[in-house]
């Protein structure tokens, strides 16, 4: 059985040495442990310590010295955008602060189908589009990436935050 043995980050390694390509959408690239089949029909395993999302671009290197490109394939997401700069900028907290999987760029933010969410952005006046595209959501504090220290983050709802709502300075 062909395993991966390391993930290269996007853009780290030349994508015209991709043997074959791993495509999935956001689930199917959010994986600890799975069989994984490439567009060639070939299956490798792929055994990590933790889940962690396979991003777009991603060069999955096999036991045997080949390289596959991950692709993100397009699916049905949100597209959040806002009257300016600063009202998007509004809107990406309120989204951050539910811990959701997003993909913020310069002038809308992508997000997975969530009609609370959807009636939480219209309430704050954003505007809400369903759209197809490949989601790629940033890679914060909690996505699981392996550190220097090869300890994964996790998030863990330790944080009192969430609950109390404030921020506050104790002295």
């Amino acid at each position: 059985m062909t395993r991966v043995t390391k993930i290269l980050p996007a853009g780290s390694w030349p994508v015209a040495e991709a043997a074959d390509v791993f495509a999935a959408d956001y689930e199917g690239r959010h994986r600890r442990r799975m069989m994984l089949t490439l567009r060639s029909g070939a299956r490798v395993l792929l055994e990590l310590e933790h889940a962690r999302l396979l991003a777009d671009g991603d060069g999955l290197v096999l036991d045997d010295g080949r390289i596959v490109r991950v692709e993100a394939l397009p699916e049905d997401l949100m597209e959040v955008t806002a009257h300016d700069p600063l009202h998007l900028l509004r809107l990406a907290w309120h989204l951050g602060n539910r811990h959701l999987p997003a993909a913020i760029g310069a002038e809308r933010i992508l997000v997975r189908h969530d009609h609370v969410i959807a009636d939480m952005i219209t309430g704050l006046g954003g505007h809400v589009r369903h759209v197809r595209a490949a989601f790629d959501p940033e890679s914060g504090a909690y996505a699981g990436r392996s550190t220097a220290h090869g300890h994964d983050h996790h998030h863990d709802h330790a944080h009192t935050h969430e609950h109390g709502g404030h921020h506050h300075a104790h002295d």
